[in-house]
Parts: structure tokens; sequence; C-alpha cells
């Protein structure tokens, strides 16, 4: 009878050590799985930051170079503003920002011309409601003439260029 439960003994030892062995067998694994997702996570992440990066430094670049145009007077204030404003929009800050407090010129042109028809939705209108149309926005550039220019100041100084299209000449 001594034999049966040194064997059974053994058996019980047997079984409890294969199991406790593919228990951490398992537990490796879901190691080394949690390892590779988060290193999979960690690449995702940076590429979405290098993306971001350069996204934000060809928006840069735009703002920048319309920014340089209205203030050399090569671009309409509108036609500027409507540009600089959507590319802002777009544009990942580090941290929250409004953008309409700090670029309130840029934003009030951009609010008196958004709804203005632009390109073949002009046809659709007759002279006289262009003409309209085209005087209102001639007013509102001459108004806000001083604080956008001031805000393609401050454009030029918080939206560096790419290196190398600094040089860029307007004809």
């Amino acid at each position: 009878m001594a034999i049966e439960w040194v064997i059974a003994l053994l058996v019980g030892a047997v079984v409890i050590a294969g199991l406790a062995f593919y228990a951490g067998r398992l537990l490796w694994q879901v190691k080394a799985q949690r390892l590779s997702i988060a290193k999979q996570q960690a690449e995702a992440q940076a590429r979405l930051e290098e993306s971001k990066r350069q996204r934000n430094s060809k928006l840069a670049d735009s703002i920048h170079l319309i920014a340089r145009a209205m203030k050399e007077k090569q671009c309409e204030y509108s036609e500027g503003c409507l540009r600089v404003w959507v590319l802002m929009s777009q544009y990942s800050f580090s941290q929250q920002r409004q953008l309409s407090d700090d670029f309130a010129g840029i934003f009030k042109m951009y609010d008196a011309v958004k709804e203005m028809p632009t390109h073949d939705a002009r046809k659709k209108y007759s002279k006289k409601e262009i003409f309209k149309l085209d005087s209102a926005r001639w007013r509102a550039e001459e108004q806000l003439e001083a604080e956008i220019l001031a805000d393609c100041e401050k454009l030029l100084v918080e939206f560096a260029p790419l290196p190398g299209s600094e040089n860029v000449v307007f004809n």
C-alpha cells in the first residue's frame, strides 16, 4: 500500500509540475505579447508624431509665405486671411489656443469674407451684386489693414519657414 501512495504522489507531482510549466509558458507568452503590443504602439505613436511634425512644417511654411505676401502687398488681405485662417485651423498646436483672440485682425477679415462667393460661384451673381460684395470686401480690407499687418508680423515670427524656403522671392 505504501508503494501505491508513492506512485500516486509521483504522478500527482508530475501532473502539477507539467501544469506549472504550462502556466509559466503561457505567462511568458502573455508578457512577450504585451511587450510586442507596447513596441508597436510606441512605433505607431512615433510615426504619428513625425507625420504631425511634417504636416505642421508644411503648414507653417505656407502660413509664413502668405503672411509675407500680404505684408509685401503681393496678396490681397481678404484672400490671404481666408487662406491663412484655414491653414492655421489645421495646424496642430502643442496646447489649446484661441486663434480668434491671438490673430484678431485675420479672424475679422476671414469672418467678413468667408460667406462671399468665389471663382465660379461669382458667375451666378449680377455685376451690380458682385460690385456690392467687392465694395464690402474692400472696405473691410481698408478698415482692418493695421490689425492684419500686425497679425502678419506675429505670423512671420511664430510660423518659421522650412529650411531653404525663406529665400522665396515674390514677382
